[in-house]
């Protein structure tokens, strides 16, 4: 919801009432908080760090499918 700011109701509506999303919101923090260790302990595992960034921005595409598809369906 950090990451979406302009989705962040709709996320927090959604989340509550969609198992998908909510294990995809999970997913994200996990993945996120992985990727700032590994940058933050400053590994050199480079090819580990950008799957990283990858599943972080696939998985953010899969949120943002989400809410577009159900834009206007949550009320």
């Amino acid at each position: 919801m950090l990451k979406l700011p302009a989705m962040r109701g709709q996320l927090q509506v959604l989340s509550a009432r969609n198992s998908t999303l909510l294990s995809l919101c999970d997913a994200f923090d996990e993945a996120s908080s992985t990727l700032d260790r590994l940058r933050r302990i400053g590994s050199n595992d480079l090819k580990l760090i950008a799957e990283y960034e990858t599943l972080c921005s696939d998985i953010e595409g899969e949120v943002i499918d989400i809410c577009i598809a159900t834009r206007g369906k949550t009320s």
